[in-house]
């Protein structure tokens, strides 16, 4: 039951947080750039084949059931009109920098959390219901003048960062939805319990588990009793979240870096996933040393509809592509797939480089300058000066993409994914 000590507490549940979550965002890019799509259903894909599967869906193509993780074959039978695109990271980055800046003349930004998700703290007056209302309209306003007309968000307002992003998923597109302590928790009844962010499918059967299917039972159940469907102390917390509290920020530590590559149909054989899993090793191993980090494990992945493989390779701590390689062809010797389609390479167990003591009897310090003078190299003169030789039909594989959890692309060498400019509507020759 809901504590009856609340309604004294509900002064300090006032608005704090606006939530800007763009919509259909890859999608909506697309057709603000391409006038010829406007209107139409859209799929964004990482390559153009049949047997890729959707990363974004435009809200015209989402009314025939296509989403993200949609086959495009199936896809294409859904709906005959579909349009398909190749994405275009460096452009959705441009938008992203583009949408910071229009942004920021409106409130200044307290987090941004993906490449379509911001979030703003209100203050002062800024926290009565009207005035939010009016910061947000103005907020839709700058990013329809600066970005364009197709460029869609729907914005959250709450007592809490965790609620204002669930009421984003409340009206979609284009939606405003304030969620007050008065609002709280009923508001939330209607709701199913994976639209509340942070419950997945996996954890969603663990709430039933515990008997608990509905976001009014969610919202009912006591803090002894969300901490059992939990399973650990993070049930209190959400006790006190749905009910408009703030629990301050949240300290992320990256667990995991990797790089993965839809594979295009004349390299789906043995000898080019091979290389191409060279060429994401030594990516992804840039990304470490740019990020000063070290790892001690590499999951190795390809991905087939008929067999596909996995390894996970233990290393020593290391962020040397050199080695990195040597332990990934020992385990190349065990693969046994058919019709690869995408290959992944995910680097864990990573550590500061202030944590990691090398060992005195393997060549880590060495490679590490080797593999410095090399980035140097790199950086100074464009990508892939310097390259293994193993990947020399694969260096130019494994462009940079964006997904939504990430906010820039990884520069590997001189110019390499420069951001592009995005003038205001009115003045650009884009827009008609």
């Amino acid at each position: 039951m809901v504590d009856i000590s609340l309604p004294i507490l509900k002064s300090e549940r006032r608005l704090r947080y606006l939530f800007l979550d763009f919509n259909s965002y890859f999608a909506s890019v697309e057709q603000q750039e391409c006038p010829e799509l406007r209107g139409r259903p859209v799929a964004v894909v990482p390559v153009l084949t049949d047997t890729t599967s959707c990363i974004a869906a435009s809200y015209e193509a989402k009314k025939f059931g296509i989403r993200c993780g949609t086959n495009v074959g199936e896809a294409r039978a859904r709906c005959p009109d579909l349009q398909v695109v190749a994405a275009r990271p460096r452009v959705y980055v441009a938008y992203h920098e583009k949408a910071k800046e229009v942004a920021e003349r409106v409130l200044p930004i307290d987090e941004v959390h993906s490449i379509d998700e911001i979030s703003f703290k209100l203050l002062g007056e800024e926290r009565i219901k009207e005035q939010a209302c009016q910061i947000a309209d103005k907020m839709k306003r700058e990013i329809a003048r600066g970005l364009g007309p197709y460029i869609k968000c729907s914005i959250g307002i709450a007592p809490n960062r965790f609620l204002s992003k669930v009421a984003t998923d409340m009206q979609k597109p284009d939606g405003l939805v304030v969620l007050e302590a008065s609002d709280l928790p009923q508001k939330l009844h209607r709701l199913g319990l994976t639209e509340f962010v942070g419950i997945n499918v996996r954890m969603e059967k663990r709430l039933n588990g515990a008997l608990i299917f509905t976001a009014e039972q969610l919202c009912a159940a006591s803090r002894k009793e969300l901490i059992h469907a939990f399973g650990s102390i993070i049930g209190e917390k959400w006790w006190y979240m749905l009910r408009g509290f703030d629990m301050g920020p949240e300290t992320h530590q990256r667990r995991s870096l990797g790089h993965s590559c839809v594979l295009a149909p004349d390299m789906r054989n043995d000898d080019s996933c091979k290389e191409v899993l060279l060429r994401l090793i030594q990516k992804a191993s840039a990304r470490l040393r740019s990020e000063d980090l070290w790892t001690e494990a590499m999951d190795i992945d390809v991905s087939s509809q008929i067999r596909g493989w996995n390894a996970h390779v233990k290393v020593p701590p290391t962020q040397d592509t050199l080695t990195l390689n040597e332990h990934f062809l020992k385990a190349w010797e065990t693969h046994s797939f058919q019709q690869p389609r995408k290959v992944g390479v995910t680097f864990t167990n990573l550590r500061k480089a202030e944590h990691v003591t090398p060992s005195l009897f393997d060549p880590t310090y060495d490679r590490m300058l080797l593999n410095r003078a090399v980035d140097t190299v790199n950086q100074k003169f464009g990508k892939n000066t310097i390259y293994l030789a193993g990947m020399v039909h694969a260096r130019d594989a494994a462009d940079e993409k964006i997904a939504f959890n990430k906010t820039w692309l990884f520069q590997e060498g001189k110019g390499d994914n420069a951001i592009l400019d995005i003038p205001d509507f009115e003045e650009s020759q884009l827009l008609t």
